[in-house]
């Protein structure tokens, strides 16, 4: 069953560009600072611990679980993105490469895609985020997960930020 999208409802152009800025604006400083923080911060093993939580510069989260990927967004971006009043979810069995957009959420303040951090498949998604995607307000690292993915590729983990090294860049 294919989720519902708001693509037929009509954004003011300005305000979409202005969100949209704001998210990449967050992103970029992010992503300027990975490298130097990702060495800083050895990874965690999957193999070593069985839940493992990873992050990207672009604020969304992976906790693994063996081979599969819980997503979502962290809490640091959904106070950014303020009251969240919809979110569009891929279906069960689409594929996506690490980066890939796989969705997107909207919120009083801004709309941005949500990337996957890692590649696979889905094999799960949060339909109580449909009906109610306020859920990822007060729970955006726990109840409010997005998606679950069927890691291709483990190893992609490596590049992602440790929890040490994510609570570094929300600070500053």
């Amino acid at each position: 069953q294919k989720l519902k999208t708001r693509k037929s409802e009509k954004f003011h152009p300005y305000a979409m560009s202005a969100a949209t800025m704001i998210i990449r604006n967050i992103a970029k400083r992010s992503l300027a600072q990975a490298p130097r923080l990702n060495s800083a911060a050895p990874s965690m093993s999957v193999g070593a611990f069985r839940f493992a939580s990873h992050f990207t510069p672009a604020h969304e989260y992976a906790f693994t679980d063996g081979k599969i990927a819980t997503v979502g967004i962290t809490e640091f971006a959904e106070n950014a993105l303020g009251d969240v009043v919809f979110i569009d979810l891929p279906e069960v069995g689409d594929d996506f490469e690490k980066g890939d957009s796989f969705g997107s959420v909207e919120s009083v303040k801004a709309a941005s895609d949500v990337y996957a951090p890692v590649s696979g498949t889905v094999v799960e998604i949060n339909e109580a985020l449909v009906d109610d995607p306020a859920i990822v307000n007060g729970s955006a690292e726990d109840k409010g997960w997005f998606i679950k993915i069927e890691m291709d590729d483990e190893s992609e983990l490596s590049d992602l930020l440790t929890p040490e090294a994510y609570k570094e860049i929300c600070e500053e």
